[in-house]
């Protein structure tokens, strides 16, 4: 089976005209897509059944089943509701475009189009539908695809970047003495605090992602690593001591019960910070090197008490 990495997007091109569907075909195709034909509404439905498509480019004027008519059906089935869908139309008329977009079309391009549009929009449709679909119903983040093409988008335009891998401390005893929803709060608290602080570094933009859980990833110029990290984690433990029923948090731990029933003590959440650096000798040629090596920064953090930043640099920040 091919990577999910690897496998080309899939555009399902629906139009009763052979000479616009093998234009649209031909381009797509010479642009890293897959490419698969319908020739009217009805034939498409059958084919979505048979193979799911990533994009639809949807003709307006066809036979059976229009335009129009496919697009409602396909927002009406909740296995193809969040299907993109890029209407064509053969007229500018105003109108036209906003039944499209009423029926739930994503984008619209009106006949004749050329080339470079055609491609545009498809690209920037299909990005924008992967990173609604990846992004953390909890903190509203960007996940793991958005945060390795970040990290690829500054190796590509060659500029020296840091990348922090983040969790908190001691969160399953959170979890264990408060339950998963007190959990939820915590990290919460956690995203809006890198948030503030990816914000409170300027220019040029840092990037924040959720890995899931109590995980989280930041891209930032090296010299940025110091301001934010220490600014995130001044402001989570502040704000995670309000989380803490007033009993816990007045005596600076909880009070567990093991599975022989015995009383453990665990401290209140810090933070454990891990950073690789494009600049530390080397530079990754693969985003997920640079987030492993976070990752095993991470681990050296974790063996230090308190809120810690572990540093993969043999100069520079410390």
């Amino acid at each position: 089976m091919e990577p999910e990495a690897d496998r080309k997007d899939i555009i399902l091109v629906v139009d009763d005209d052979e000479d616009i569907a093998r234009f649209v075909e031909f381009n797509l195709r010479l642009h890293g897509f897959e490419v698969i034909h319908a020739s009217d509404g009805q034939e498409a439905l059958e084919v979505i059944e048979r193979q799911r498509p990533d994009l639809a480019v949807v003709d307006l004027m066809m036979p059976r089943i229009d335009g129009l008519e496919l697009t409602r059906r396909l927002r009406a089935d909740p296995m193809t509701s969040a299907l993109p869908v890029i209407m064509l139309t053969a007229k500018g008329m105003t109108v036209d475009k906003v039944h499209g977009l009423s029926a739930g079309a994503d984008d619209y391009l009106v006949k004749p189009f050329d080339t470079a549009e055609l491609v545009a929009r498809v690209s920037s449709t299909l990005r924008r539908n992967k990173e609604f679909r990846e992004v953390s119903p909890l903190t509203g983040l960007p996940g793991n695809s958005r945060i390795r093409r970040e990290i690829s988008d500054r190796v590509r335009q060659g500029v020296d970047y840091a990348v922090g891998y983040v969790d908190i401390d001691r969160f399953k005893s959170v979890n264990d003495r408060y339950g998963f929803v007190r959990g939820d709060d915590f990290i919460s608290a956690l995203a809006r605090s890198l948030h503030r602080a990816v914000v409170g570094v300027g220019l040029p933009p840092a990037f924040l992602g959720h890995v899931g859980g109590d995980d989280f990833v930041i891209v930032c110029a090296p010299d940025q690593v110091r301001p934010l990290t220490s600014q995130a984690v001044v402001d989570f433990e502040n704000t995670a001591d309000t989380l803490y029923d007033p009993t816990d948090r007045e005596r600076g731990f909880v009070e567990l019960k093991d599975r022989r029933g015995n009383i453990r003590r665990a401290a209140l959440v810090t933070l454990s910070i891990g950073v690789s650096l494009s600049d530390a000798g080397k530079r990754f040629s693969d985003p997920l090197e640079a987030i492993a090596m976070a990752s095993e920064m991470k681990t050296v953090a974790k063996s230090q008490p308190g809120s810690y930043v572990a540093v993969d640099r043999r100069r520079g920040v410390t």
